[in-house]
């Protein structure tokens, strides 16, 4: 009798632990490595998605953001990402539907540039995505946002206009001010109109500039909610092979990133690179027409050495990037995870073991975030050495012009604001192509996102799933989540439509196997399967879904309230229906205790509440939901024995004539079942009812024996602690 105590107190222990088990990561995000050292939490995905960076105006705003500031990888100080492509993964379908083996593998990795570009490959990527960007600055049919557009541009042209034009005031001024320094003279007419008109130039050049910014603000923040929203949709709709196969901490600092990057490449292209080119060209304008060739043959050889250094330097620079991106992402998956498997961390004694792990990745980080910082002192010290040698050679010409009379002091201070003047879009030259290749990189890893082909496609035929009587039939099905490795071997059966049939058998066998293809989560890579004699995969999936209800053994909670997590079943069902739900899935009465009640809060993945509740509420979302077929996969399994007796009652009643299929590995919750299926090594071994397959001596008949065993141990257990409780 001991035995069986024990062994049913470890039956026990391992329900509990299995029901604790963390629930999907799919909406997860980081903020960044260390800033979730403190909280994970789901909420913050949509607040990540749609934040942007605003672009930093100081010209070594690049040297604040890159070199790192500490050991610790924050999201605002990484400026780089992995490269990635946009070349999808095609999704070639064999005859039998299957795609090919790890397509979604594949093209999350290129998602999120685990795969390396050429340099040319990486620029005709980066004008392809230039490109694409047009449809956001001047989108069809949406004149409101075309005539912002234009207002802006006609801003920044004016803006450009008087920038040119203070140095001319600068230099009249120094021209008329022929007074000397000992007399009393008040100042003309004529100087003091040009004192005033520099300052109104100026001033009228700094207020156009931020009159182009407010207006073509909504252009951008426009640009980045679609855009993040078509990235969010098409995630959603991506098959449980993509999802299972990819890291949440990775795809989310790629979207984080991305959607920045959408940010500064439109504010870049209306507000930097049009400026830089309108400005260079008035300036060497300017410096041709009134003083020669030879100043405009100085600024045009500085154009171009400045310009081919700066993108040489930068290309090269890039390796640097993607290794310090890639070891960001490496840090922020190791931090997610411990955070995630919190539980299994500490019960597992295993804290220092993971600290260990994400001090290695930070150690990677560290090493290519000093020599992204090595490499930026290079870069600016050699766009130093040719604008400095300009303005020498510029200064050196004028002086001379000065000392032979050809020109006058005020030539000379006109020469060096021009010159100074053009320093400024150079430095921004070098500093917007530098972040331009970052945000486009950034942009390539989140439209990869954005085009990569699930595994699970609906027909172009594809009708709505018309129910009659929910039967489910399984034809010759062979599957595997590894090819190679086939759960289900040419398995054949049927699940009777308005009855409840039982699905059981050893571990590994396929039982939830068959819930998943049935959902359409996957394809058959043999064989065909029907619902009332239509092949699933020639009905829409919303119809096939919609019809299917389901309690699965993880019940995956949201951080909200018990109210919306019930609700999440059926978003239209009023409070009285959920609350309903609950009172079937005898849940109320835990309610009732709670001091928020229905607005208590369930925790990240539904922490805060036992794994028995966590499934009570599952089952009440289905229930709300009202499918006229259901799947029960260990639906009680973390409840105590009357509870579990109480709930199944309840759920017999309110299921009433649907098709009920159970899934279950303790055997008395199914022996009502009007037929049970057993499975074992990929097929069918046995099926009939309770007394049939007792009767048959076979695999169900041993598997009862040595359930009532166990127990007969848990009811002993479960007396004793009765007794207890009554002393």
């Amino acid at each position: 009798m001991n035995m069986r105590v024990s062994v049913a107190r470890v039956g026990s222990v391992f329900v509990r632990a299995r029901a604790a088990s963390p629930a999907s990561k799919s909406s997860v995000c980081v903020r960044s490595a260390f800033s979730r050292l403190n909280q994970v939490q789901v909420g913050q995905f949509n607040q990540r998605l749609f934040t942007t960076s605003r672009f930093l105006q100081d010209s070594k705003g690049e040297s604040k953001t890159s070199a790192p500031s500490s050991a610790t990888p924050k999201a605002t100080s990484t400026t780089s990402t992995t490269s990635s492509t946009t070349s999808t993964t095609s999704t070639t379908t064999a005859k039998n539907g299957t795609p090919p083996k790890n397509d979604s593998v594949k093209a999350a990795a290129n998602a999120l540039g685990e795969s390396n570009l050429s340099n040319s490959e990486q620029r005709r990527l980066d004008w392809i995505i230039m490109k694409d960007m047009l449809k956001y600055i001047w989108p069809k049919g949406k004149t409101s946002v075309k005539f912002r557009v234009l207002v802006a541009v006609a801003l920044l042209v004016g803006a450009k206009l008087l920038n040119v034009q203070v140095p001319f005031f600068f230099k009249e001024i120094i021209d008329d001010m022929n007074i000397e320094w000992n007399s009393a003279s008040a100042l003309g007419v004529g100087i003091t109109a040009l004192i005033f008109s520099y300052g109104a130039a100026r001033f009228g050049a700094v207020l156009f500039g931020e009159l182009r910014n407010a207006i073509f603000a909504s252009v951008a923040q426009k640009a980045i909610k679609e855009v993040a929203t078509n990235v969010f949709r098409h995630l959603l709709k991506l098959d449980m092979a993509f999802h299972l196969s990819r890291q949440t901490g990775g795809i989310t600092r790629a979207i984080d990133r991305g959607t920045k990057g959408i940010s500064f490449v439109l504010s870049s292209m209306v507000f930097h690179i049009i400026p830089i080119a309108l400005e260079i060209s008035l300036v060497c304008g300017i410096l041709s027409y009134n003083f020669g060739w030879k100043y405009a043959l100085v600024t045009g050889a500085t154009m171009v050495s400045y310009s081919i250094f700066t993108i040489m330097t930068t290309s090269w620079r890039t390796k640097f990037r993607r290794n310090a991106n890639r070891a960001d992402n490496e840090a922020s998956n190791v931090c997610l995870d411990s955070l995630i498997n919190i539980e299994a961390v500490k019960s597992f004694g295993n804290e220092g073991y993971m600290v260990d792990k994400y001090q290695s990745a930070l150690t990677k980080y560290e090493r290519a975030s000093i020599k992204i910082a090595t490499s930026l002192a290079f870069l600016n010290s050699g766009q130093n050495l040719i604008f400095s040698s300009a303005l020498t050679a510029m200064m050196y010409m004028t002086c001379c012009g000065v000392a032979d009379g050809s020109l006058t002091v005020g030539d000379l201070v006109l020469v060096n604001q021009l010159v100074f003047q053009l320093s400024v879009p150079l430095n921004f030259l070098g500093s917007v192509y530098r972040d331009l290749r970052q945000s486009l990189l950034d942009m390539g890893s989140l439209f990869s996102l954005q085009k990569v082909a699930g595994q699970i496609q609906e027909s172009p035929n594809a009708k709505p799933l018309q129910l009659t009587n929910g039967e489910i039939r399984f034809e010759n099905v062979t599957f595997g989540y590894h090819p190679e490795r086939p759960i289900l071997k040419n398995a054949s059966f049927v699940v009777p439509g308005g009855l409840k049939t039982a699905i059981v058998g050893p571990s590994g066998s396929g039982k939830s196997t068959i819930l998943k293809l049935a959902f359409r989560f996957y394809d058959t890579q043999e064989g065909r399967i029907f619902i009332d004699g239509q092949d699933v995969r020639e009905v829409t999936l919303a119809s096939l879904r919609s019809a299917i209800g389901v309690v699965p053994q993880d019940t995956p909670l949201f951080n909200d309230s018990i109210l919306n997590n019930i609700r999440f079943g059926r978003l239209e069902a009023d409070d009285k229906e959920v609350e309903n739900a609950a009172c079937a899935a005898k849940l109320d009465a835990l309610v009732k205790q709670l001091p928020d009640g229905w607005e208590t809060n369930v925790g990240e993945r539904g922490m805060m509440i036992s794994g028995g509740e966590k499934q009570r509420l599952a089952v009440a979302r289905v229930l709300l939901k009202n499918s006229p077929v259901v799947f029960l996969d260990e639906a009680t399994s973390a409840l105590d024995t009357n509870t579990e007796r109480q709930l199944l009652t309840n759920m017999n009643q309110v299921l009433g004539d649907k098709t009920c299929v159970a899934i279950a590995h303790r055997l008395r919750t199914v022996a009502d079942s009007d037929k049970i299926i057993v499975l074992n090594q990929g097929g069918v071994e046995e099926e009939g009812t309770q007394a049939e397959l007792l009767h048959k001596n076979g695999l169900y008949k041993s598997m009862w024996d040595a359930q009532e065993q166990v127990e007969l141990g848990e009811e002993e257990v479960a007396e004793a602690e009765e007794k207890a409780k009554n002393l």
